[in-house]
């Protein structure tokens, strides 16, 4: 039986989007799908804005730098929405 990586252990390697999620593709195949309403400025970005990411240095996570916005893959594991997020009524 494989061994379940640890979460801090699988790393990123691209970001995209659809008309509603945060899509990460991980280096183990999976890919992570998240409501783009849990990360209220990329909400509220441009298309451009969205699109300018880094995976950090160790590959732990993604940087926006246009939006000063950073989100850890162990994060979106868990399904942790960015802390000034707040459900739609």
């Amino acid at each position: 039986m494989a061994s379940v990586p640890k979460t801090d252990d699988i790393r990123a390697v691209a970001v995209r989007f659809d008309s509603e999620h945060l899509i990460v593709d991980l280096d183990d195949g999976r890919a992570i799908c998240t409501p783009i309403a849990w990360y209220p400025s990329l909400r509220r970005a441009t298309e451009a804005q969205r699109n300018n990411w880094i995976i950090d240095g160790a590959a732990w996570g993604v940087h926006w730098p246009d939006l000063d916005e950073d989100l850890s893959v162990a994060g979106m594991l868990r399904g942790t929405p960015a802390p000034n997020w707040q459900q739609p009524d």
